[in-house]
């Protein structure tokens, strides 16, 4: 059996949560299906940064636009697998009958003004289209199932829930860490988001929030944000200004720097307004910063009661969450606590070990 896995989304330079959830599962799959013919589908700049088993073969498509839906296509047509893997959302038009495909979420329809028009119809059409192709869907949570179910009537038997998982032991360079050690951002105390700078992510809330735990409740912290711009950004840059308060933007940032960031905050915020899993929650908790979420969407499953959750469009709310664990000292060692049980939950290796059995059945 010929197993092809779409790599296309793994080794970018610059990962976000997509990118980061089809790394993960590609190298952990690595140890699970040695025994197999398998060809790993990049773009022609991308390399692999790690040990592949012998019987894995790199196959780069050089295709300058619409790599998946002509690229990967003609790969297909003329090389075609047994079974293929998709763990980013985009099924090709030429695909094997066995195709399997992981749906990380329908966010675009819960917010369609947090999207551009073309990316909403994009968004639409590649899903819809990948659920009605392949034989079998990976959903990375129960919420997006009944997403799948309730708005694109996909057959309840087609879907499979495999979540997501995280590291339990961060990979970093020591010297990443002798580079930022003497920052100023690590002299001081400060809360923090980790992600993309967009409406999504309800950004302007949390400036609204941090306004609020200035004015109120007096805090000497600085509120950092990590991450790249995202859709409708300058209005997030435009609140900034207006604010003129002490806010850090670091733009995106790499594990190493991240996992410092998450470890030496006294709290992670993730108030967003939709998400299809919230592995960021995760990560804070690995690095034992307790975590203030939104009680919405799959966050109810992912952080339970291991968070405070709060409603992501009432910024008062959100910060007084925040205030109480800044100013409750049990509080705060509780929810670190119980967000180190949680993470338990979750593993590649766990999440791999199901996605493996998939492909080979």
């Amino acid at each position: 059996m010929i197993i092809g896995i779409d790599g296309s989304r793994a080794f970018l330079e610059k990962r976000t949560g997509i990118e980061e959830y089809s790394f993960q599962v590609t190298k952990h799959l690595h140890n699970k299906l040695d025994d197999y013919e398998v060809r790993l589908y990049l773009r022609k700049s991308q390399k692999v940064n790690f040990d592949i088993p012998s019987r894995w073969k790199i196959k780069k498509i050089n295709w300058p636009f619409l790599w998946t839906q002509i690229g990967l296509s003609l790969e297909m047509l003329f090389h075609p697998v047994d079974v293929l893997f998709v763990p980013a959302h985009v099924v090709p038009l030429i695909n094997p009958q066995n195709t399997i495909v992981v749906v990380h979420g329908l966010e675009f329809e819960f917010i369609p003004k947090a999207y551009s028009f073309w990316a909403r119809m994009y968004m639409r059409w590649s899903i819809k289209s990948s659920c009605r192709w392949a034989k079998k869907i990976i959903a990375v949570s129960e919420n997006t199932k009944k997403d799948l179910i309730k708005l694109y009537k996909v057959p309840e038997e087609k879907i499979d829930v495999i979540y997501e998982g995280c590291n339990k032991n961060f990979e970093f360079l020591i010297s990443n860490f002798e580079s930022i050690s003497n920052d100023k951002i690590f002299n001081s105390k400060y809360i923090l988001f980790v992600g993309r700078l967009e409406e999504r992510k309800n950004i302007i809330g949390i400036l609204e929030a941090y306004k609020i735990l200035k004015e109120k409740y007096k805090i000497a912290h600085r509120l950092i944000l990590a991450g790249s711009p995202g859709y409708k950004y300058e209005f997030i840059k435009l609140k900034i200004k207006n604010l003129k308060l002490e806010i850090n933007e670091l733009g995106y940032v790499d594990d190493a720097l991240k996992y410092k960031l998450l470890s030496n905050a006294d709290v992670f915020l993730f108030p967003t307004f939709y998400e299809g899993f919230g592995l960021p929650i995760l990560e804070a908790q690995v690095a034992g910063a307790p975590v203030v979420a939104s009680n919405n969407s799959s966050i109810l499953e992912v952080a339970g009661e291991s968070a405070i959750l709060i409603n992501p469009k009432k910024p008062e709310e959100i910060a007084e969450a925040v205030w109480k664990i800044l100013s409750d000292n049990n509080l705060r060692e509780e929810l670190i606590r119980k967000g180190l049980e949680n993470v338990q939950r979750f593993s590649w290796e766990k999440c791999t070990k199901n996605i493996a059995k998939l492909l080979r059945s």
